[in-house]
């Protein structure tokens, strides 16, 4: 668990009633397989959550996806249609339902069936206590692919070290947040898959009230929409950017120490080898006084303009 103590945001109970309501977004994508079960399912669920939204986002499928949202309106009137012209991506999607979602109160999950829709309602009881409550793949029951757990422990041990805190799960795509905190970050959120990875970073970095839930996880229906190589390689960037706005002198303190090793080791060669003092040790020691420079002064920057 994770967790940030700082002042929250309003209490919901403190809300007016129209920002009371639940807005659950689901984004979706060539979803025929899932989707109607997954709408059938959370609309049982949050029944007892009443009053509630449900947005789903058809992010330009061009399968029978967007013929079956239609259909499933006349089932579920309350049933709220974002369609997207064409394919821009997750992160898009669920930008356009935060935009089009009426509560303080958002949830998000997906519709693949992979996530388990029961622990929606305890995840928006946690979330009164907290400004991000992310459904952590961490549970008993844990259906994940090797493949995508070698990339994932290398990501979240960075993430980890640029939030100087301990994440159990970088992007998961289950959780509940705050409406008026996601938007202060919306503009800088990617349109990808990286959406979830860089919210997180930037609710841990600034200090939000964050907690990690465990859950369960089960392998999705259809085909995943996941490249692992890039999408790791994005995720990487990612990272990278969102530690330099937000974290600058973490993450170039490594990059800073190697190249203080570095720099020991050319000059002691230098000294006490061939005892003279050479160009490269020059141009190391250059190299890392310039680097450590720029991280303390991106991290003064970045501070002050907090204030």
């Amino acid at each position: 668990m994770v967790e940030n103590q700082i002042e929250l945001a309003s209490p919901l109970s403190e809300l007016p009633e129209s920002a009371r309501t639940f807005s659950l977004i689901i984004p979706c994508f060539n979803e025929e397989e899932a989707i109607e079960t997954t709408i059938t399912q959370v609309t049982t669920l949050l029944s007892s959550l009443e009053p509630f939204e449900l947005i789903v986002v058809n992010d330009g499928s061009n399968d029978r996806t967007g013929e079956l949202l239609d259909e499933i309106c006349q089932k579920h009137p309350t049933l709220k249609i974002v369609h997207h012209d064409r394919n821009r991506g997750y992160g898009a999607s669920l930008k356009s339902g935060i935009l089009a979602a009426k509560s303080e109160l958002i949830g998000i999950t997906d519709a693949d069936g992979t996530y388990p829709t029961q622990t929606l309602i305890e995840l928006t009881k946690l979330a009164e206590a907290h400004e991000m409550v992310v459904g952590s793949r961490t549970g008993a029951n844990v259906d994940y692919s090797k493949i995508r757990r070698i990339p994932k422990v290398f990501l979240t041990s960075y993430a980890s070290w640029i939030a100087k805190e301990r994440i159990p799960d970088l992007n998961s795509g289950m959780r509940v947040f705050r409406r008026s905190v996601a938007l202060k970050y919306l503009h800088m959120l990617p349109d990808g898959f990286s959406f979830t990875t860089t919210i997180t970073l930037a609710h841990l970095t600034n200090n939000h009230s964050v907690l990690f839930h465990p859950i369960d996880y089960k392998r999705r229906i259809g085909k995943s929409k996941i490249q692992p190589i890039r999408d790791t390689l994005r995720f990487v960037q990612l990272i990278a950017r969102m530690g330099m706005y937000f974290a600058p002198l973490r993450v170039l303190a490594p990059v800073i120490l190697v190249l203080c090793v570095l720099f020991a080791i050319s000059i002691g060669y230098d000294v006490f080898v061939i005892k003279n003092l050479t160009d490269k040790s020059v141009l190391l020691l250059m190299f890392t006084m310039n680097t450590a420079l720029f991280g303390l002064l991106a991290d003064m920057i970045e501070k002050r303009s907090r204030h």
